[in-house]
């Protein structure tokens, strides 16, 4: 051994020194970057040195202070209170006497630390030396004259505690000593070198072979974890984050449409299973969990953990707090991480928490019965675990949008290895990264990093580990820049089916923003919302609330050409709709062209000095109308006999029906009947009403009526009745009432017949729409004239309605 030593010293004095010489006195700092030491299993490359009550420690975590958790050797000094430290880095070959000493050293040295003690006299004590053997190391001690203690005492401490201590005579000292300083270490526990031992609080075998390298066989089963006390019982995590389901064992499922999937079904808890949903959000090709579903079968009970941590139990919405509350067995909190739901039967517990975008399913108790859905690692397929009963129509089809320029792949994979960095790597022994970094890489090389969701990954990581091993990684919020990412920002923020809560901007607030499937059949044509709905007296728009913010405008400034008529916002489905009846026109403008009668109102922004010096909104101009077209020319024939005729006319946007009907009293309330007697001469009343018009803004205006003996209104025979809204100054027996004042109107005259002819009369008339303006469309008849108003003429040969009756003699 003195050999060995004298060959050191003979070696540090034929190589000079490697790297500069590092002195201290009483204590220091030293850098030994360049020949770093492998101590039992933990490679470092500073030391510290410092004397105390002639001990001498040499320590790798800081300086070294009793009771205090440090890797250090602390050895009898001597007198000695200073040193130098020296480093050489030549080789040590294999076949060397340090080999032969301690044969477990498998590698070639590849350099030493050299630290000379002195006293105050500069005279030689001590000499210490570390050397690099790859994974090991060793310690060499060598004492001179001036060390005048009987023996030298060498301590080696892990975590503050003593696993070696060896004692050394001077008597061998002064000729040189040299041990191992070598070991493994394995979730904070050291092995010797060449050793083999059982841990019962990992409940595996653990080998630290003759390089220093551990190796440990589990006793537990993929989904097991030990107790600590040599038992396995399972005790493992599914988490399900983005569209990647991360199962029990570590093994990964994608899923990639927007379907409903079974995520867990636990044979322990009979009629028990775990449904978890997925919806789009800006993109259709990335899916996302959007609700998590516990289902109970027994008590045909469904507790769906939805977005903004809101609880439906069967659907009625369950308000909660930090005060659990229990439903159907079901224990249920809400904090700011979201919401938990907690079920235990059968010795088994299963926790599951869900925050809008991550869901964590923890599962102990007695190991070994099967489980199954995409968490349970089981063989089935993706499309075999399809809930059925929670996948919409069509949620199948999948999409391929076009890739976003804006996303760097490289960079997206650099920032999910992360998970492999400290103080992650805490964690990595208990909890492998790899399926995480690769959710993490899967869904942000193709969707935008917005939503706070880079680091909802490392969230994610953070809590499974927590959850599972209690092991919290503090720090990594800040290291990662997630210090600004809150988890609770869309807690309470409810949104409709075709929402989704997501940050305004950058930063900034939740609100509920349109996914993206929702939103491409209206961007595809530059539109809001719904075509507009006219009904008989009514027509209303309704738009997107979400569709109208993407475009930074406020719903609630904006108004109809009323500015009291506003826009009333769905709270189930966030639609907002503007209309305007009969009873309230909003300021509707009615218009007529040749064909139409329309009805125009304005969607548009609050006036501007109602904001003050700015706004920030945009301006907002929507146009919307209905219309009533003129009837198209229908010719219907009717015997008397039948009493009357509709036409149903389809008016572009709005529907109306006009009705002719015959009576034999001025009252109009003794229609003719089948079995009346109709004679020459005798007075009948013949009344044209519509229904579905709005009586406040149109008018009915019967142009014309005559008489043919065919049912065509063309006949070769013709009287007329009515001409130009006028009774015929030829016929003193016409009588015509309310033209162009209401929406129904009324004629009478005596009955005839065409001379020398026999058979069926047919009486046909022609009925125009007027925009009621004053008395404009009331035809003026005097004096024999028979005028109409210049807007009523414009409708002259323009689509006009016929209607036909018929009578028989």
């Amino acid at each position: 051994m003195f050999c060995f030593i004298l060959y050191l010293a003979a070696f540090s004095m034929l190589t000079g020194t490697g790297a500069a010489r590092q002195t201290f006195t009483s204590s220091g700092e030293m850098n030994i970057a360049s020949c770093p030491i492998t101590y039992y299993g933990q490679k470092y490359d500073r030391v510290y040195v410092a004397f105390n009550e002639s001990r001498f420690t040499v320590c790798f975590n800081g300086e070294y202070k009793p009771g205090i958790k440090n890797d250090c050797i602390v050895m009898s000094g001597g007198t000695a209170d200073r040193g130098d430290l020296a480093i050489l880095t030549k080789e040590i070959p294999t076949g060397s006497g340090v080999h032969k000493l301690l044969p477990n050293l498998k590698g070639a040295g590849k350099c030493v630390n050299i630290i000379p003690l002195k006293d105050s006299q500069q005279y030689e004590i001590e000499q210490i030396e570390l050397g690099n053997f790859g994974t090991q190391s060793i310690l060499a001690i060598k004492t001179y004259s001036g060390y005048t203690h009987v023996d030298v005492e060498a301590d080696a401490q892990v975590n503050g505690l003593t696993v070696s201590k060896q004692k050394f005579q001077t008597a061998e000292t002064n000729k040189g000593v040299i041990t191992d300083v070598s070991g493994c270490r394995l979730s904070g526990v050291v092995y010797k070198t060449n050793t083999t031992a059982r841990d019962p609080n990992t409940c595996s075998t653990v080998t630290c072979d003759v390089s220093g390298v551990a190796r440990a066989v589990s006793d537990c089963g993929p989904m097991e974890r030990c107790q600590g006390d040599g038992s396995c019982v399972w005790n493992t995590m599914c988490t399900v984050i983005g569209s990647t389901v991360i199962d029990f064992v570590g093994g990964t499922h994608s899923v990639p449409d927007r379907c409903g999937y079974t995520l867990m079904r636990s044979t322990p808890i009979l009629g028990f299973q775990v449904l978890g949903v997925f919806q789009e959000r800006r993109r259709q090709d990335v899916s996302f969990l959007d609700r998590v579903i516990l289902q109970l079968d027994e008590a045909d009970v469904q507790i769906s953990l939805e977005q903004g941590s809101r609880v439906r139990v069967n659907n009625k919405v369950l308000m909660l707090n930090t005060t659990a509350q229990v439903v159907h067995g079901v224990e249920l909190t809400k904090d700011q991480t979201g919401v938990t739901a907690k079920i235990s039967a059968s010795n088994y517990t299963v926790s599951v928490l869900f925050d809008g975008t991550t869901s964590l399913i923890h599962m102990k108790g007695p190991s070994g019965a099967p489980m199954h859905g995409l968490c349970g690692h089981s063989s089935r397929t993706l499309s075999e675990e399809k809930a059925s009963e929670h996948s919409a129509s069509g949620c199948e089809i999948q999409y391929d949008d076009d890739a976003d320029s804006t996303i760097n792949c490289n960079a997206t994979t650099e920032w999910c290895n992360l998970l492999k960095q400290a103080p992650f790597t805490a964690c990595n022994l208990h909890i492998d990264p790899e399926p995480f970094i690769s959710a993490c890489t899967q869904t942000l090389c193709k969707y935008p990093a917005v939503d706070g969701l880079k680091c909802q990954f490392l969230e994610a990581y953070a809590r499974a580990c927590s959850h599972h091993s209690n092991i919290r990684m503090e720090g990594w919020r800040s290291k990662s820049s997630c210090s600004d990412f809150r988890q609770d920002l869309c807690q309470d923020q409810f949104c409709s089916a075709h929402e989704f809560c997501g940050e305004k901007s950058k930063g900034g607030e939740a609100r509920c923003l349109c996914r993206a499937s929702f939103a491409s059949k209206y961007k595809s044509t530059s539109t809001f919302g719904e075509p507009t709905i006219c009904t008989q007296k009514s027509a209303s728009v309704t738009l997107a609330k979400c569709l109208l913010e993407d475009k930074g405008i406020d719903y609630s400034v904006l108004h109809l050409n009323d500015q009291a008529c506003k826009g009333e916002m769905d709270n189930l489905t966030h639609m907002v709709t503007f209309s305007f009846n009969s009873s309230n026109t909003c300021g509707t403008v009615v218009m007529s062209n040749n064909s139409q009668i329309i009805y125009k109102n304005t969607i548009v922004t609050r006036n501007s000095s109602m904001f003050g010096l700015i706004n920030r909104h945009s301006p907002v101009h929507i146009d919307f109308s209905c219309f009533y077209s003129q009837p198209d020319v229908k010719s219907l024939g009717i015997t008397l006999k039948h009493s009357s005729v509709i036409q149903q006319i389809s008016s572009g946007e709005w529907n109306y029906s006009l009705t002719m009907k015959a009576y034999t009293s001025p009252d109009r309330m003794q229609a003719i009947q089948s079995n009346s007697d109709i004679a020459l001469d005798e007075k009948i009343w013949v009344e044209l009403k519509t229904d579905g018009l709005d009586g406040k803004m149109v008018v009915i205006v019967t142009d014309s009526c005559w008489a043919t003996n065919q049912p065509s209104p063309s006949g070769s025979l013709r009287y007329d009745l009515i001409i130009n809204g006028c009774p015929n100054p030829a016929d003193q027996t016409v009588k015509v009432e309310g033209n162009g004042q209401e929406t129904s109107n009324y004629f009478s005259f005596n009955t005839f017949q065409f001379s020398g002819k026999t058979g069926d009369v047919y009486l046909h008339c022609k009925v125009e729409l007027c925009v009621r303006q004053s008395n404009s469309c009331i035809p003026r008849c005097s004096h024999g004239e028979r005028r109409r108003r210049s807007v009523m003429s414009k409708y002259k040969d323009e689509n006009p309605a016929f209607i036909n009756l018929a009578w028989t003699y």
